[in-house]
């Protein structure tokens, strides 16, 4: 009989560690299933499209003259939101029209800037020039600077999402 008992001892000892490694198995796949389950049926944050960003007085603002003007906005990247810095390119048509211009390139993306003797937006990379309006004069741009989207409420100037500029 004492065989009998030790071996249910053994056999109750084994059943005890299988249950225990099963046990660990099931928690060790909960902890990785949980993080992926949370990522897959809990969407990140959407962006908002209607973000504007108060970027300039329009008082201040020479007509036909471009300023660069720096701002902070923030980012929006799945669910963590950063804010940044960024720049554009403000000409003041008149006292109703605003026009503003993403500081890249359309070529590669380098940073341009407003020349006053020519009277154009020059690309030092590879010496694209662009018009007070954005339209490419000469250089290898393909296509016109791309331009933010703008709002006037009272005498402030609001930048809201980049507008790509169709290919020339």
């Amino acid at each position: 009989m004492s065989e009998t008992q030790g071996s249910d001892r053994n056999l109750s000892r084994r059943r005890w560690y299988i249950g225990a490694i099963y046990g660990l198995q099931a928690m060790m796949g909960a902890a990785l299933a949980i993080p992926a389950a949370v990522y897959l049926l809990f969407p990140p944050k959407l962006k908002k499209e209607d973000h504007w960003v108060e970027t300039a007085d329009l008082a201040k603002l020479t007509p036909g003259t471009p300023e660069e003007v720096v701002f902070r906005r923030d980012r929006v990247d799945g669910w963590k939101v950063s804010s940044e810095k960024a720049s554009a390119w403000v000409v003041k048509k008149n006292d109703a029209e605003v026009i503003a211009f993403s500081p890249q390139c359309t070529h590669l993306g380098c940073a341009f800037r407003w020349e006053a003797r020519t009277k154009t937006f020059l690309c030092p990379c590879h010496t694209s020039n662009f018009s007070l309006d954005g339209k490419v004069v000469d250089g290898p741009a393909p296509r016109p600077l791309d331009q933010y989207q703008v709002k006037i409420e009272g005498t402030k100037v609001l930048l809201g999402p980049i507008r790509v500029s169709p290919e020339a």
